[in-house]
């Protein structure tokens, strides 16, 4: 075997052996929200995986203003300086790939995540995204237009997704414990196919 092979596979298994940082985003802030069910529901689920570390941002936690900089996030030549904004952005620069829970509110996402996403811009590059959803036609609308801002940010939506009806939405919050059990074999591959995208995608951007 050369040692160029050798080398290689050193590498590759230094890149396995690597866990992936993937933060799970609660796309909603409203009171009463069932967002904050779904996102226990997947911290205990990718909890079992070995090949992740996993954390939740909650966007309570990032009260960042609507969006008013002069400057767009892709053309920026400095930080933004508010504090909510920083620390998002170091959240969202740490990151492998991200999972967001994505209500559906008037046949579209929430305007807090919209404008979480639109403060950030080379931190979200060149990395996976998927979606667990839930509201009125079981969120699938609001996952259509978040791909659609996904690939503007230069990120890679992937092709699976969770999406919940009503009845989910009824159960979850008289059950949380349980009433997610159906999807746990959807939410590992999800979880796969995430991981799927999220190593090259990396390996990628550590060698450019």
């Amino acid at each position: 075997m050369g040692q160029w092979m050798v080398l290689y596979k050193v590498k590759l298994r230094r890149c396995m052996d690597d866990k992936l940082n993937v933060k799970v985003i609660l796309g909603s802030t409203r009171e009463n929200r069932f967002s904050e069910l779904v996102g226990a529901w997947l911290m205990r689920e990718l909890a079992k995986r070995k090949d992740m570390t996993v954390e939740l941002l909650d966007l309570r936690d990032f009260d960042m203003p609507l969006f008013e900089e002069p400057v767009s996030p892709s053309s920026k030549t400095a930080p933004y300086t508010q504090e909510a904004v920083v620390r998002w952005t170091a959240k969202i620069a740490e990151a492998d790939a991200f999972l967001v829970v994505a209500p559906e509110y008037n046949h579209g996402y929430p305007a807090v995540l919209k404008n979480a996403l639109d403060y950030v811009y080379q931190e979200w590059n060149r990395k996976p995204i998927g979606f667990v959803s839930y509201g009125s036609a079981m969120g699938s609308r609001s996952v259509e237009q978040l791909r659609l801002i996904a690939i503007e940010l230069q990120m890679a939506p992937i092709r699976n997704a969770i999406h919940m009806p009503w009845s989910t939405v009824e159960a979850g919050r008289k059950d949380p414990e349980s009433a997610f059990d159906e999807y746990n074999d959807r939410v590992k591959g999800l979880a796969d196919q995430l991981a799927w995208w999220a190593r090259p995608l990396r390996s990628a951007r550590s060698s450019s």
